[in-house]
Order: structure tokens, then C-alpha cells, then sequence
């Protein structure tokens, strides 16, 4: 085997081993290229790591990695907590070859209550703290969304920015449709406005029933006052909580935290659905599909659902909420990732395998789900492979592996000169790759000069493979991106475009053949674009049905999308700084005024005449210059 250490390598791999010591911590594992092959992490190092060396192994896959091992690095934790924390962190920096590997996913949405006076509810990503109420994560934003509209029904509460709200002098719309109680302009007092509060918190964390009988005390109150208004406008919100609870058909009577987990392994692919249930209330699921997945398939199928499972719950929960009860569809033994789950939590997690009543319910709808995205993924995998052999056929490439087949391209953007941006797109593994998109701005051009513009963004592209190819030092994480070479270089444009991108290759010494024009037909009408080369090859017409014209008019899509949308913000950006700098009598005192009042450029451009009146400094006479340049 090409990759297998010598004799003497193995002899210091083991003497390695031999001085381990017996406590938690980390393992990395190495090959004579000095790729990472893999990290674990153990309660004892000595004792886990000697493992992997004995004489019969449990799974071919661990044997293929133990035969490449030529150096390993170990890091020594306090805690099987901390281990567990480092294990994923540098599984998720290091992309280990034989771990199984989840996308890293930080971005799950919570529904956020302010810690202000009066209070507002509003959608969040991101860190949360303990000086405000957070409720969730939610699976997805639409889950968020659909909890707010529930509160805005049911206890009016306010969602607009605090800019808003400080210089509101009447009522929004929102409270003309019955979504707001207008705490804004003190129609309803502060002390009623927190108790809708404290009833939409309760609702969210599943005391639904204790929030009724709250409502029924408060209207029976009213009515033994004889404030008949407040009354009715008490009946009308438990009349929409009733109406609510009978709706959510997957309701529960407590105010139980779970997630379901199902794991479905087929067609050499897995999937993980996430089902998550909040205060009680089934809020959706989300599909993860690992990759790192093709080894495994070398060991027995319960053994890789298994594995793919204590991957998932390793990962996803090394930075994520972790609820007190798990539902799982795969039954695994593995005390030690469950206690150092417990111990990073600071709670008991009980893991159930056979659910009973709606808890069986909730499971079965996860594995259907699995199993109807996974179905999907590989059906749309499939017809991305055809597309992708297709173009390669077309193009007469002669390329090892398709899967690692690699295309960037280029577009320009800009609005008669202004704002001019270049976008790179990158097509990979049959997808298209968002984390390593990118975009220039294109400066010290004459403006609408696309040839000077594809010019530049293609030598500062390009020009960093010349720079690492000569250059001896130790490589960071961005410079191996950089140096990654495409097999194809497709550019958004015809002959003119092609030629500056020529231009830039053979000054920088590369090869011109991976470059590839997709000019436009006649008319501009999709089927009829030619593909230009500048190696000597004939121009080629794919047709309308051509599965690799196809695949070419999605990734030039792609370029174009992601160009024009960043030229657009940063047209948005300059013109709007410039509409306030331009006014006359708008100095920098007056300008920040305005933006610290109304919260940015778009509170200033939604302020009225009195609004702006209200500022220290603006006079009628400018407040009407103000709102009529704004508009």
C-alpha cells in the first residue's frame, strides 16, 4: 500500500503509544503526507489508543486507517467534557478523512423576549445570554415565524424595532388588524401589556392550560368591575388560544423538551432527521446528510447507522441545547459520549428506543421523513452526476475522479459603471460550494470597462497559485484553499471577456485550456449559448436538451445572482450614506442625530415631517428637504 508507514515508523508509532498516559483527552492520527486521518477523543488515552493497534479490529474501515497511521498527536483533558468539546472542534477545523462529518451549523433560530420595559418579541440567531428570554432553537425560521404569529394573535405583542416604537405617535397597522396591543401610544397600560407577556412565555414553554385559566380569572374580573371592554377583548384572546390548541393536532398536556432523532442509512447514504419538540409543541424537523460516509460502508449496516449516530450526537450537541429525553429509532451503547453530554449540559439525558402514544407517532413521522430526504438527495445526486459526466464528455476532459471534478466562474456586475463588483462561484462534488464563493470589488478602472474588470478579478484570483507554487512555507488553511486549481475556469462572456482571461493566464504561466466562455445566443435566448475556447478548439453549440448545458446555465446563474446581489447592496449602501451627506444644512452633527434617533438610513427615509422636527438642530424648513430627498 502506497500510504503504509515503514517498520521503523510503526516502531515509533507504538513507543509512542507505550507512553500515553491514563487520562482524558484527544487523538489525531496521521499519514506520511501528514493529513489528519482522525480524531477521537477518550476517557483513557493510553487504553483507547492501544486499542486501535491490537491484532484483530471490529470494523475493515478502522483496519484500512490503522495500516496509513504514521504519527499520532495527543492532547490531555481535564475533563471527558472537555474532550468531547476539543474532539469536535477539531473535527469540524481539520475535516479528518475517516470521521464521519456533519456541516457545522450554528445558525439555528431562537424566538427572542427583551429584558426592556415594554418588552417586544423578535426572530434571533446567534449567542444567546441571560439578560433576555430565548425560546427554542426552532428547527427552521419558518418555525419562529409561525410562533410569533401565534403570540401577535393571541397576546398583541409588539415587534417592532425600538426606533420605531420611541417616535410612533399613533397606532401601526398592525394594531388595526387585531396583532398589537399599541403599548406604543399607551392603549394599553404597562401593567396589563406585561402580563400578555408573561402569558406568551408561559405558552411557549408548554403551560398552555395555566395560561387559560390566567385569561378566565382576568375576564371574570372585568366583568364583576363591569369593564365590559376589557372583557371582551380578554374572551377574544382565550377564543384564539382555544382555537390554537385545537389546531395543533400534535399537542401535548406538559411542557416536555425532546428532540427525535431517526437515522437512515441507503444507497451507500445516510441521513439524520432531527425532530424537535419545544414546551411541548412539535415545531418541524431538519434532514442532515455526513459525508466521509463511503469507508463505512465497509462494515455491517447496523454498525453504520450506529456510528453515524454517536457522530451526529458528538457534533451537534458539542454547542447546541441539549433536552432532557432523546428519542431514537437506532438503540446504541455508549456511556461514555452520554456522560460527557451530561456532564457539558449539567442535566440527565434519558434516551428512549421504544417510544409509546404520540412519542411512537412523533418517531415514525421522523423515520418517514428520513427516509423521503434521503430518497430525494440521492435522486437529485444522481441527476447531477449525469449532468456532470455529461460536461466533462462534452469538454473531452480526461478526469480521474468526476466527484472531485471542480469548476469557478466568473461574472461582472454593474449599474452603467457604478458599483462595479466581480463574483466567483465554485462548483464541487456535484454542487455548488457557498462557503467558498467570493467577490471582488473592482477598483482604478475606467467605469463599464468589463474586459479591465474580468481582467482584474481573474489575476487576483489567480495570481496567489504562482505566488504559493514558488514559495516555500507552511501552508495556513486560506492558502490551500487558494491554491486549489479548478479543472475548469468558466467565464460569463463571450471572445472579448475569453481573451482577457487569456491574457492573464499566460502571463501568469497557466494553463489556457481550462478556460471556457459561455457567450450568449441570439437574443439572448437560453439554448442557443456557444461555448468558446482559446486553446484552438472550435466554438460548440450544446443545444436546448443538453444535460452539460444544462449544468453550465446553473452555475453561470449562480455567478450572476451572486454578483448582481452584491453589487446591488453596495450601490444601496453608497447611495443612501450619499442622499443624507447631500443635503445641504445636513452636517456630520445633524447626520448623526438623525441616525441615532431613528435608528439608520431607513428610520430617517420612514420619518415624517414631525418626526424629524423632533431633532436637536432641524428646522421645518429642513425637515421637509429631509423627507422630500429621502423618499
Amino acid at each position: 500500500m502506497v500510504n503504509a508507514p515503514d517498520p521503523d515508523t510503526r516502531t515509533a508509532v507504538l513507543d509512542t503509544i507505550a507512553k500515553l498516559p491514563n487520562l482524558p483527552g484527544v487523538y489525531r492520527y496521521f499519514d506520511r503526507q501528514e493529513n489528519v486521518l482522525y480524531v477521537g477523543k477518550a476517557r483513557d488515552l493510553k487504553k483507547r489508543v492501544s486499542s486501535y493497534f491490537q491484532k484483530t479490529l471490529s470494523s475493515p474501515r478502522i483496519a484500512m486507517m490503522v495500516e496509513k497511521i504514521a504519527r499520532l498527536e495527543t492532547t490531555v483533558t481535564r475533563s471527558e467534557a472537555e474532550a468531547l468539546i476539543l474532539e469536535n472542534n477539531l473535527i469540524k477545523a481539520l475535516r479528518p478523512r475517516y470521521n464521519i462529518l456533519f456541516r457545522d451549523d450554528k445558525s439555528y433560530p431562537y424566538l427572542k423576549i427583551t429584558s426592556e420595559r415594554i418588552p417586544r418579541m423578535t426572530y434571533y440567531r446567534g449567542a444567546v445570554d441571560k439578560k433576555h428570554q430565548y425560546f427554542g432553537p426552532f428547527p427552521s425560521a419558518w418555525a419562529v415565524k409561525e410562533s410569533m404569529q401565534l403570540l401577535q394573535k393571541i397576546f398583541l405583542l409588539r415587534s417592532c424595532e425600538d426606533s420605531v416604537f420611541a417616535n410612533r405617535t399613533r397606532p401601526c397597522l398592525l394594531h388595526q388588524i387585531h396583532r398589537c396591543s399599541a403599548p406604543c401610544v399607551n392603549i394599553i397600560s404597562d401593567e396589563n401589556y406585561l402580563a400578555d407577556v408573561e402569558n406568551a412565555a408561559k405558552f411557549l414553554r408548554g403551560r398552555q392550560s395555566e395560561v387559560m385559566q390566567n385569561l378566565e380569572t382576568k375576564m371574570l374580573e372585568y366583568a364583576e368591575q363591569l369593564k365590559f371592554e376589557q372583557a371582551v377583548l380578554v374572551r377574544n384572546q382565550m377564543s384564539a388560544l382555544s382555537k390554537i390548541l385545537h389546531q395543533q393536532s400534535m399537542e401535548t398536556t406538559n411542557d416536555s423538551d425532546i428532540d427525535i432523532i431517526a437515522v437512515i442509512v441507503e444507497g451507500g447514504r445516510a441521513c439524520v432527521n432531527l425532530a424537535m419538540v419545544r414546551g411541548g409543541r412539535h415545531l418541524g424537523d431538519r434532514a442532515y446528510f455526513p459525508s466521509h460516509l463511503e469507508d463505512a460502508q465497509l462494515a455491517a449496516e447496523n454498525h453504520i447507522e450506529v456510528e453515524v449516530l454517536t457522530a451526529f450526537l458528538a457534533q451537534h450537541y458539542a454547542d447546541q441545547f441539549i433536552p432532557s429525553q432523546l428519542i431514537l429509532n437506532v438503540e446504541f451503547d455508549a456511556p461514555d459520549l452520554m456522560i460527557a453530554l451530561m456532564a457539558q449540559c449539567g442535566h440527565r439525558i434519558h434516551c428512549s428506543f421504544q417510544p409509546q402514544e404520540q412519542r411512537r407517532a412523533w418517531l415514525e413521522m421522523a423515520v418517514k421523513g428520513a427516509r423521503l430526504s434521503l430518497a430525494r438527495m440521492l435522486s437529485e445526486q444522481g441527476s447531477q452526476q449525469a449532468r456532470t459526466r455529461a460536461l466533462v464528455n462534452v469538454l473531452e476532459l480526461d478526469v480521474d475522479n468526476i466527484d472531485q471534478f471542480r469548476i469557478e466562474c466568473f461574472d461582472v456586475s454593474h449599474t452603467q459603471g457604478e458599483a462595479t463588483q466581480a463574483s466567483c462561484v465554485v462548483f464541487h462534488n456535484h454542487v455548488m460550494q457557498n462557503a467558498e464563493y467570493r467577490r471582488f470589488n473592482i477598483n482604478d478602472i475606467t467605469p463599464g470597462d468589463d474586459y479591465a474588470a474580468m481582467k482584474q478579478v481573474i489575476y487576483r484570483r489567480y495570481e496567489k497559485m504562482t505566488i504559493i507554487e514558488n514559495t516555500e512555507i507552511d501552508e495556513t488553511a486560506d492558502l490551500k484553499i487558494n491554491r486549489v486549481m479548478p479543472d475548469i475556469v468558466l467565464i460569463d462572456g463571450g471572445k472579448g471577456q475569453v481573451e482577457v482571461a487569456r491574457q492573464v493566464f499566460s502571463e501568469l504561466g497557466l494553463d489556457i485550456g481550462l478556460i471556457v466562455g459561455v457567450s450568449k445566443g441570439e437574443g439572448r435566448r437560453v439554448g442557443l449559448e456557444t461555448l468558446v475556447f482559446v486553446d484552438g478548439r472550435a466554438p460548440k453549440e450544446l443545444g436546448k436538451e443538453s444535460a452539460a448545458l444544462m449544468l453550465i446555465a446553473q452555475i453561470r446563474d449562480e455567478a450572476h445572482r451572486f454578483a448582481i446581489t452584491g453589487m446591488r447592496a453596495k450601490r444601496a449602501k453608497v447611495r443612501q450614506t450619499s442622499q443624507l451627506e447631500e443635503i445641504e444644512g445636513v452636517g456630520p452633527k445633524r447626520r448623526q442625530r438623525l441616525l441615532v434617533r431613528f435608528g439608520g438610513l431607513r428610520g430617517v427615509a420612514d420619518a415624517s415631517v414631525e418626526d424629524l422636527l423632533s431633532v436637536d438642530g432641524i428646522s421645518k424648513q429642513l425637515a421637509e428637504e429631509i423627507y422630500k430627498r429621502m423618499r
